[in-house]
C-alpha cells in the first residue's frame, strides 16, 4: 500500500495505491490523515467500525473518506491503521487510531469533506489499484 497527498488549488488531493482495491482505499485513508498530521505519529489504541455501501467504486471511496472525516470530527480521533474488506460496492472496515494530542500531533488542517473533484478509482494497466479525490480543508 502506498499513499500520497497532492496540491489542488486551495484544497488537498489524497491518493492511495495498492495490489487490491482495499489496499488503495487504505492508502487514501492514510493520505487523509497526512493532511492533518504525520500518520507515523498516530497510535492505534482505539478502533472504530465503519460500513459503507454505494452504487459504484467512486461513490464508495467518497462515502468511506467522509465516514472517516465524521469519526475524526465527532470523536476527536486521528487514524493510522485500516483493515478494509470490499465486496462489490460494500465496504466493511476497522479504523484504528487515537485521540488528538495537539502538542504531539501538531494538526495542520481541519478536513471538511471529501469531494468528487479528481475522483477516481481504477485498476491501472500495470495491475495496481488507484483511489483518489480532493478533500476540502
Amino acid at each position: 500500500m502506498n499513499w500520497e497527498t497532492f496540491p489542488h488549488e486551495a484544497d488537498v488531493g489524497v491518493r492511495g495505491t495498492g495490489a487490491t482495491k482495499a489496499e488503495a482505499f487504505a492508502g487514501a485513508a492514510t493520505a487523509l490523515t497526512a493532511v492533518v498530521c504525520d500518520p507515523a505519529k498516530v497510535g492505534a489504541g482505539k478502533s472504530v467500525r465503519i460500513e459503507c455501501e454505494a452504487p459504484d467504486d467512486e461513490i464508495l471511496l467518497l462515502d468511506w473518506l467522509n465516514a472517516l472525516i465524521y469519526e475524526m470530527a465527532t470523536r476527536h480521533l486521528l487514524f493510522s491503521r485500516f483493515a478494509i474488506r470490499i465486496e462489490g460496492h460494500r465496504l466493511s472496515a476497522t479504523a484504528r487510531g487515537e485521540p488528538v494530542d495537539v502538542a504531539r500531533h501538531q494538526p495542520a488542517a481541519e478536513i471538511k469533506a471529501a469531494s468528487p473533484c479528481e475522483l477516481s478509482v481504477r485498476h491501472e494497466p500495470e495491475g495496481r489499484w488507484l483511489a483518489q479525490c480532493v478533500v476540502d480543508v
